[in-house]
């Protein structure tokens, strides 16, 4: 049978949504997250909860959001409340089950780096917009997905600025921090799927994208990945792809 042709973008928006379990609260993001978080809604997912940080909970998207500020996010939604509300009583109050994030930088136990890049603190070579939401979102939620595009430069060893807690050093140091939240599952790249051995939190390759090779990921990583269980990334289902291109996204607004 031939092979079902997407684009790397889709495929990462069906690889995230099935990250999604039914009847979770999801932290969603502007992007690929709201993208996946719409399509596991419409598929296997029907009653997981959407959060967007400006507001809105539980709404039901008849349209894909410019951002999450949008008035659409209001869209069917269960309670139309504010940033304060969301991240208060929400996030802080341990409700999110899984939060989306993205980042300049991502190390070998997925903390994160939004904040500069460059050692100099008074002079980076890059400054970057900072935490947001991020810290809260990682330190917080039961556990984290992030979305990045990869990079050797991406994913340097160390980051150069903790932004956002993953698993700081490996092994028990998250919660010897007194950091409770899960922490980073999975990292869903434009190469592959990274996540994390359950007690000492070192990454491994758990996919790569059709096209690609284990040793391809491994070369624009700048860390070493196991890559024992690394197999292809399963390929999108033809309804998944109908969902994306002629309900969630038609105008092509983040699926370019």
């Amino acid at each position: 049978m031939k092979p079902l042709a997407c684009s790397t973008m889709e495929l990462m928006a069906v690889t995230a949504a099935h990250e999604i379990r039914d009847a979770e609260v999801v932290f969603a993001g502007t992007g690929l997250p709201m993208l996946a978080t719409m399509l596991a809604q419409r598929t296997h997912a029907q009653d997981c909860v959407i959060v967007f940080e400006a507001g809105a909970v539980d709404p039901r998207l008849r349209h894909l959001p410019m951002s999450v500020g949008d008035s659409r996010t209001l869209a069917g939604a269960a309670q139309a409340a504010g940033l304060f509300e969301i991240f208060n009583y929400v996030l802080q109050g341990g409700r999110v089950d899984v939060g989306f994030l993205g980042s300049a930088q991502i190390d070998r136990y997925g903390n994160l780096n939004s904040t500069r890049i460059g050692k100099d603190r008074q002079q980076p070579a890059v400054r970057l917009p900072g935490s947001g939401g991020s810290a809260d979102v990682a330190a917080l939620a039961r556990r984290t997905i992030v979305i990045a595009r990869h990079e050797r430069r991406r994913f340097p060893e160390r980051v150069d600025y903790r932004t956002s807690p993953g698993w700081l050093e490996g092994g028990a140091t998250r919660q010897a921090m007194g950091i409770y939240g899960g922490g980073p599952a999975a990292v869903v790249t434009t190469m592959g799927v990274i996540r994390y051995r359950e007690t000492t939190h070192e990454p491994y390759l758990a996919s790569y994208h059709p096209g690609l090779s284990a040793q391809q990921v491994q070369d624009q990583t700048g860390f070493t990945l196991d890559l024992s269980d690394a197999e292809e990334t399963r390929l999108p289902e033809k309804e998944e792809l109908e969902i994306l291109r002629c309900e969630i996204d038609p105008e092509r607004i983040f699926l370019k």
